[in-house]
């Protein structure tokens, strides 16, 4: 059982249930997760949402959010680019000043550059939700796939693209500067 315990700043790992130990056995705590304490920044006061509504005022396709350093995600926004036709999704690298505010209004901090997001006009997704929602944005047969990828479980897919997302410099390699 894990318990938060106020004040010490993470979570303990307590035995219950089990018959009481002698006096001789000293009872352990193993901290295993640790949360950090939330500290108000000036940031925080900001309507992330209604700062970045001027990115949907005049046009309403979702914004795709990419790591712009990242060769695999440099490939991925090409594909996405040339699979999409009816020019359905807009770019912008996370790295970008655009690309930290939309961040931001996807409650994500404005540097993690951990995941593809997509924005749209009233909800965000990302990983490999963000991957699937895409699928369905352009050209047949991804839709399709999108389709069927659903099925499988967040927890499935999420396992398997961090796996990907966090190995990725090291297989595809890292860019000096965004290439789109």
């Amino acid at each position: 059982m894990a318990l938060l315990v106020p004040g010490s700043g993470g979570c303990v790992r307590l035995r219950v249930g089990h018959s009481p130990r002698p006096a001789h056995v000293r009872t352990s705590f193993v901290t295993f997760a640790t949360v950090s304490p939330k500290t108000p920044t000036k940031g925080d006061r900001v309507d992330w949402v209604e700062a970045t509504s001027g990115f949907f005022e005049n046009d309403t396709r979702p914004i795709m959010l990419f790591d712009g350093v990242c060769n695999l995600c440099n490939g991925g926004v090409k594909f996405v680019r040339d699979n999409d036709r009816n020019r359905s999704i807009r770019f912008e690298a996370l790295q970008s000043e655009a690309g930290k505010k939309l961040l931001r209004r996807s409650g994500r901090a404005p540097d993690d550059i951990s995941s593809v997001v997509l924005v749209e006009k009233d909800r965000s997704f990302i990983k490999s939700e963000a991957v699937v929602k895409i699928m369905e944005y352009i050209d047949l047969p991804f839709p399709q796939l999108a389709f069927f990828a659903q099925f499988v479980p967040l927890f499935v897919r999420d396992f398997l693209y961090d796996n990907v997302a966090n190995n990725r410099y090291t297989i595809f390699g890292r860019a000096d500067t965004c290439e789109i």
